[in-house]
């Protein structure tokens, strides 16, 4: 398990994916806002779950994120779209509804920042999300993300159009906590 300050980041455990899936995607207005796909509903224990994991699949590394006091599900994070050639990825993470406002997203976006430069040996690791999303622009602006653009009207989100922040962080302007 990969450690913050508050929160761990592990394997995905089957009964996580329940969980998530009924906090996460059956959420539609907050599914539709995470998602570039659109909202579908998915037959719970179905593998078609976005919360299921292949551990086949070298491009995309899925974790549960979990309470450091006591364990409990909090959410999930993942790498996404790795490219091994330009050594670059894709943050992504949710929180449960329960495990928001508590500072767990900065630390996920830490712990994340970690595995992709240190454990991956990444050059590059960018965010995507939507302008109105305060508290992830904030966790990663924390982390030393930069703001590199807006995407105007790029991300369809229940009925009209909204723009996107694309935020960016190099290894090199990263500053790795060394706890983790």
């Amino acid at each position: 398990m990969l450690t913050g300050d508050i929160i761990g980041l592990r394997a995905r455990h089957e009964d996580d994916i329940a969980v998530l899936q009924s906090e996460l995607h059956d959420d539609v207005p907050t599914a539709a806002r995470a998602d570039g796909r659109p909202w579908r509903p998915i037959t719970p224990g179905s593998k078609d779950s976005p919360f299921a994991v292949d551990d086949t699949v070298q491009g995309h590394a899925q974790f549960s994120v979990v309470e450091l006091d006591g364990g409990a599900l909090a959410g999930s994070a993942a790498l996404w779209g790795i490219d091994a050639h330009h050594r670059t990825a894709h943050i992504g993470l949710g929180l449960l509804p329960s495990a928001r406002g508590k500072g767990y997203g900065t630390d996920v976006v830490a712990v994340l920042c970690h595995y992709g430069f240190v454990v991956r040996g990444l050059q590059r690791l960018q965010i995507e999300t939507l302008s109105d999303n305060a508290a992830m622009l904030h966790a990663a602006e924390r982390s030393g993300f930069v703001r590199e653009g807006v995407l105007r009207s790029s991300a369809w989100v229940m009925g009209r159009f909204m723009d996107e922040v694309l935020l960016g962080l190099l290894a090199e302007d990263w500053r790795q906590d060394p706890t983790h």
